[in-house]
Formats: structure tokens, C-alpha cells, sequence
């Protein structure tokens, strides 16, 4: 239990610690925060994670303990132990006291995300998520920028090339920062990963979702023409100004602002593509933002 008498939802793995394979090779892998991409070897019997600059795993933010979490490996399993940290730890969303982590394991310390990797060959598994973090985003698990502007490229060019309908979707969260300021940055980083997941659920397999920046998204539609996307656009947005966003025991009010674009045979290029919809987008916040302009 923390020192601030926050209830724990204890996680226990199902097979017993002594029917576990010995841990030889683990590691922890930096996907959301600074450092991204480090990876931290649990050959030691026992790790602290905190922002103490005595810690082993330091993470230097305000939302973290200074001893916030200790990593045990016992040969035959790791373990992850909170150690009454103000914020809690989590693992894959679900606040902890003490787990059996398993291979593909998500740990949230304050803002920073580690994944927990362990198998035959650590190193190519290392390397796997490497690739995999140049073009997903740590957080929304959706996909990132980088992804998402060389898709742009393609697209515009098969769209031109075959005449066919292309059109792109920006939205952002109004008042985002009132949101960290009100309820904290770690409800902020919640908002984000539910919105993501709840958009996601709704697009169809060819449309590309990506985190465009901070509190702004991109939703790339192929062959889906100006009419129908302004239809979509709409319908993010209801579905946004509906849903029950939730940190903890917290509802947390969520409107969205839409830019909407298609192709035209004007339009030359990716910069000129986002420009237009990024103008639209700004049009819709300027309007008084829960809207969509296109």
C-alpha cells in the first residue's frame, strides 16, 4: 500500500513463480519517454526505479517516487514490487502492488513506458522493437508521425496516379493543457491512450491512424471522397463528445476540434495537403472548437 492510502489492484500471474523458466535473459525497453529506445539488462538480483540519482533506473520527473519501484529477479521469474510511490505503477493500465512480469509486459513509471522483453535470443528481440518504435508511438500504440507522413507521401501519389478519392483528417483535443493542469499529466497521458484506442475501433483496415503531435491526431482515408470524410469527421467528434474518458476514479470532459481535406488536382504536394487541413483545423478551434470545418 502507498503512503497516500491508494488502493492497488494486486495482478498475480496465473502459473506459480517455481513453474517460471529462469530469467537469464531480460530486459527493459524505453518505448514512451526520454532516453527512448535504451534498454536496461535485469542481470542483477534486484533494480530501484525512482528519481533518486541513486536509483539504478532514474527517471527524472515529478510524477515520480524516488523510490518508486523495485525490479527482483529471482532466476526463476522478475518481479516488479511497487514501493508506496505517490503515483502508482502500472502494468498494461493496471495499477499493481506486486507482479510476475510476462515477455511483452508494458510498465508505466510516471510518464515513462518500459517494455519487458525476455526470450532465447534477447538481442533480436531487442532489435525487433527498435523497428517497431519507428513508426509506433509509445503511448497510443497507434502509429507515429514519421509512419504517417511517408504513408501520406505514397498515397497522394497512387491517388493522383490512379485518379482516385484521398482524404485526411486532423483533429486535436481542445483545451488539452487545462486538462494536465486540472487532473495532472498523468491523466493526460490516459486521455490520449483512450482516444486513440476508441477512434481506432471505428476506422477500416485501410485507413491509417498515427498520433500527429502532442494532443493531435491524423487519420489518412483512401478513396473515401470530401462528402464522406466530413461525415467521419463528425462522427469522431460525437463519438469524442460522448464517451466517458476516465483516470482512476475521475470522468474527464473530451470535445475534439476536426480539419478536414481532399485531394484536388490543385494540391501538388504533402506540405500543401496538411497545410489545407491544418487550416481547416485551426478554422474549427477559432470557431469555438467540438467541430469540424472542411
Amino acid at each position: 500500500m502507498s503512503d497516500t492510502g491508494r488502493n492497488k489492484t494486486v495482478v498475480t500471474a496465473i502459473s506459480k513463480i517455481s513453474d517460471r523458466p529462469v530469467a537469464k535473459e531480460a530486459c527493459l525497453v524505453v518505448i514512451y519517454g526520454l532516453e527512448l529506445g535504451k534498454k536496461y539488462n535485469l542481470n542483477r538480483p534486484q533494480f530501484i526505479i525512482g528519481r533518486s540519482s541513486k536509483a539504478d533506473i532514474q527517471i527524472d520527473q515529478e510524477a515520480v517516487s524516488r523510490n518508486h519501484c523495485k525490479i527482483i529477479n529471482t532466476g526463476k521469474a522478475i518481479l516488479l514490487r511497487d514501493m508506496g510511490s505517490t503515483n502508482g505503477t502500472y502494468i498494461n493500465d493496471e495499477l499493481i502492488d506486486e507482479y510476475v512480469l510476462r515477455d511483452g509486459d508494458y510498465i508505466k513509471v510516471g510518464r515513462c513506458i518500459f517494455k519487458f522483453l525476455t526470450g532465447n535470443n534477447i538481442e533480436n528481440a531487442y532489435h525487433e522493437e527498435i523497428y517497431r518504435l519507428t513508426t509506433i508511438d509509445g503511448l497510443t500504440q497507434i502509429y507515429n508521425k514519421r509512419y504517417f507522413t511517408e504513408t501520406l507521401e505514397r498515397e497522394i501519389g497512387r491517388a493522383q496516379r490512379y485518379r482516385r478519392d484521398l482524404s485526411l483528417i486532423l483533429f486535436d483535443i481542445d483545451h488539452f493543457k487545462t486538462v494536465n493542469d486540472t487532473f495532472g499529466h498523468l491523466a493526460g497521458d490516459s486521455v490520449l491512450k483512450q482516444l486513440a484506442n476508441a477512434i481506432k475501433g471505428r476506422i477500416r483496415r485501410e485507413d491509417v491512424l498515427a498520433r500527429y503531435g502532442c494532443e493531435e491526431f491524423a487519420i489518412l482515408l483512401p478513396e473515401i471522397d470530401h462528402h464522406n470524410a466530413l461525415a467521419f469527421g463528425d462522427k469522431i467528434r460525437k463519438l469524442t463528445e460522448k464517451a466517458a474518458f476516465r483516470f482512476e476514479d475521475t470522468e474527464i470532459p473530451v470535445t475534439v476540434s476536426v480539419g478536414i481535406a481532399t485531394l484536388t488536382p490543385e494540391i501538388q504536394d504533402v506540405t500543401e495537403f496538411v497545410k489545407l487541413c491544418d487550416d481547416n483545423l485551426y478554422a474549427a478551434k477559432a470557431g469555438g472548437r467540438n467541430r469540424v470545418v472542411g
